[in-house]
């Protein structure tokens, strides 16, 4: 789907500077929100806006993903993340953010049967896996595996093509970077089984013993992928855009937004609300004392799982993974003391002013880590599953990039702080 152009507007902005005014153009996206347009400041000003963290800069358009932080809303292509997360499946979804509808039956059908024929890695990828430390962490091995694809497709021209074979191909190397790691042989996928179904059974089938894909399980799991698919301009997305901008190939796209994902700042959120549950459990399982050590300043706990850098509101994922958890846990009979300590958790802050106050409601890492571990996923791979479920976002968002006319090579500027000019001294004259 083409690049739209933002609207013009009848209304503008006034910069006024040294003693001179100047007009910059105002323009609305299709939800109405309004940005001034400064593509034009540097030349006719010399002046640069500074934007740590480019919180307050619109770096492209984009008609992929919307996101209304004060609302809570989240949609794909229009789509609202809820009904989508009830009535679709993953590889819907993927289809609608590559190609700005969703697919027929047809459509669906052609899609779900290329992925499915694409999941074998070549055989030459074991010596691969076998040259990597055994505990080496399955994220950078995921970033390396995919940008050595781009040496086994050097011709991988048409990139459609390659979208399906890392569409197909990263639950793949995303179990086989797991099997390394605990020294188990490597599982081929099935192609009788679905994309979630087939990602659990190279997981935790052994050439002894089968697996056998309880349906409730690969839905969550598929859940879990649609809620993660994209979301907006963040740091991975951001990286995969900058680096297709200088024309490399998407295999070094979508390995540069993996190492951007690996971050803890970024994807490693619901590993780190695992691990505050598990301290409070081990501190006694009480919720409120955390809670009062959390708004303690000159305590360092930290309530994770809550506030998002755009939601001001409850993320409108975090509702639905709660259900999800619950249901995973009744199908499989467990009680989870850290789901009980999670519910409590959120029951406090959201009757509690300090957090009220400064917008900080559960996001999505909130209960996703719950629900990957009760899957049996290992806390190490929660990075990864974050990884497979943002793919199509990733390829969306790289293919979109290529075909905006006015896109350019990233290239952002500076405020420089260092020295001046200085002159060289000879080294036997320096003190």
């Amino acid at each position: 789907m083409p690049v739209r152009t933002a609207s013009p507007t009848d209304l503008s902005a006034t910069l006024t500077f040294n003693g001179r005014d100047i007009t910059l153009p105002v323009v609305t996206g299709s939800e109405g929100e309004l940005a001034i347009d400064i593509q034009k400041l540097r030349a006719s000003t010399g002046l640069i806006t500074l934007d740590p963290g480019f919180g307050n800069t619109g770096a492209c358009r984009s008609a992929i993903t919307f996101i209304d932080g004060e609302e809570g809303i989240l949609r794909y292509r229009g789509y609202d993340i809820a009904e989508l997360a009830a009535r679709s499946t993953f590889l819907e979804v993927a289809w609608l953010l590559l190609y700005g509808d969703l697919p027929t039956r047809a459509e669906l059908e052609g899609f779900s049967g290329a992925v499915t024929r694409h999941t074998m890695l070549h055989e030459d990828f074991r010596r691969f896996f076998e040259a990597l430390p055994k505990d080496a962490h399955p994220m950078p091995v995921c970033a390396a595996a995919v940008a050595a694809l781009s040496t086994f497709y050097q011709d991988a021209t048409v990139a459609e093509d390659t979208a399906v074979r890392l569409v197909a191909k990263m639950p793949t190397i995303a179990a086989y970077s797991f099997k390394h790691s605990i020294g188990q042989p490597l599982i081929y996928p099935r192609n009788d089984l679905g994309y979630a179904a087939n990602f659990l059974h190279m997981m935790f089938a052994t050439p002894c013993d089968g697996y056998d894909v309880d349906p409730v399980v690969a839905r969550a799991l598929d859940l879990l992928l649609i809620l993660h698919a994209d979301h907006e301009q963040n740091c991975s997305t951001s990286t995969v855009r900058v680096v297709g901008s200088s024309r490399a190939n998407l295999f070094a796209g979508i390995s540069a937004g993996i190492s951007a994902l690996w971050g803890p700042l970024h994807g490693g959120a619901n590993q780190q609300v695992i691990e505050m549950l598990e301290r409070i459990e081990a501190d006694g399982g009480d919720p409120q004392t955390f809670v009062d050590r959390a708004k303690d300043k000159k305590d360092n706990s930290r309530l994770m799982g809550f506030g998002h850098r755009v939601y001001k509101n409850y993320d409108p994922r975090a509702t639905i993974l709660k259900k999800a958890c619950m249901d995973v846990l009744e199908r499989q009979g467990q009680r989870s003391r850290q789901l009980d300590i999670a519910m409590r958790l959120e029951e406090i802050a959201l009757k509690d002013d300090y957090f009220i106050s400064h917008k900080l409601y559960p996001n999505v890492d909130f209960y996703s880590g719950i629900i990957y571990k009760a899957l049996g996923i290992p806390v190490n791979m929660f990075t990864v599953m974050f990884a497979i479920g943002r793919l199509p976002g990733w390829i969306a968002q790289w293919l979109e990039s290529r075909s905006d006319p006015d896109a350019r090579i990233a290239r952002p500027r500076q405020v420089y702080t260092g020295a001046t000019r200085r002159a060289y001294v000879p080294v036997e004259r320096r003190r």
